[in-house]
């Protein structure tokens, strides 16, 4: 077992990033960690900046890292893993959702979006442990969307040493009953669709 794990989702508003950081409390806690996290939602209904601290230990004091020291950045969309890159510490690990939100700050100016490329440059410019998930493409073949944070929930539960039965039981208790199958099809698919 791990001695600690400090995390930070970020995203847009709508992805799904506080549910998932809310599973992954609980799966801290399921496996025996002191867990505890912090969130900023802003703006996030009207598709603003969403963050979401996690923390696990065997005690955890303060609900958010130090910028420089999380060992897991999940990017629910591309553009904000290079936002919040510099919150990682050097030779951790980035899952990112290749899935791009064009702010309205480009969609109405004179600013655009950077490519995927350039994106990915910047990160790894941080760190060689990058892993590209198509989440949203997988959800939508699925059947919906908002699968795409049970896809990342699944590329998160590849780097960490817990049985993947923990994490499918508290998804299909954390989501509508009548999505709990998908959720679980879903977290399955992000395990077995990492690609680097």
């Amino acid at each position: 077992m791990i001695e600690k794990m400090d995390m930070l989702f970020v995203g847009v508003g709508g992805q799904g990033i506080l549910t998932a950081s809310d599973i992954v409390a609980e799966v801290g806690l399921a496996v025996g960690y002191d867990a505890k996290k912090s969130e900023v939602h802003g703006f996030s209904q009207r598709g603003g900046v969403v963050d979401s601290h996690v923390r696990w230990s065997k005690r955890v004091g303060a609900p958010t890292a130090e910028i420089g020291q999380i060992d897991v950045l999940l990017a629910f969309e591309l553009l904000e893993a290079a936002r919040w890159i510099d919150w990682l510490r050097p030779g951790g690990t980035v899952i990112v959702n290749r899935q791009q939100i064009v702010p309205m700050s480009a969609s109405i100016g004179d600013w655009t979006y950077p490519s995927e490329e350039d994106i990915l440059t910047a990160v790894r410019s941080r760190t060689d442990k990058v892993v590209v998930v198509d989440g949203l493409a997988i959800g939508e073949r699925l059947g919906k969307a908002q699968l795409a944070n049970s896809v990342l929930l699944g590329a998160l539960s590849r780097q960490m040493e817990i049985d993947p039965d923990v994490w499918t039981t508290i998804i299909q208790r954390r989501v509508p009953k009548k999505y709990a199958e998908l959720n679980r099809v879903a977290f399955w698919e992000g395990r077995q669709t990492l690609q680097d």
